[in-house]
């Protein structure tokens, strides 16, 4: 299954930045869209605007991926109770 594949992919990839403690300079990098809202009076002011960010679509993957483990092992050892 292709699924299994990428996520064992993944696996080796994310062991092998943490083992050598290697963060990409680009999975740090987002990028921010400013957007105005409609129907505002006063376009001078912070509150008429709206921040978008989008970050980098690896490093979402491997924040899940690290949380997923933090919680089994949480659960394993009863840490959350």
């Amino acid at each position: 299954m292709v699924v299994l594949v990428i996520v064992k992919d993944l696996a080796e990839i994310a062991s092998n930045y943490f083992t050598n403690k290697i963060i990409l300079k680009s999975l740090k990098e987002s990028i921010t869209v400013v957007l105005y809202k409609e129907g505002k009076k006063n376009y001078s002011l912070l509150g008429s605007y709206k921040l978008i960010t989008f970050k980098n679509t690896l490093a979402k993957v491997l924040e899940k991926y690290i949380a997923n483990i933090i919680l089994k092992v949480a659960e394993k050892y009863r840490l959350l109770f």
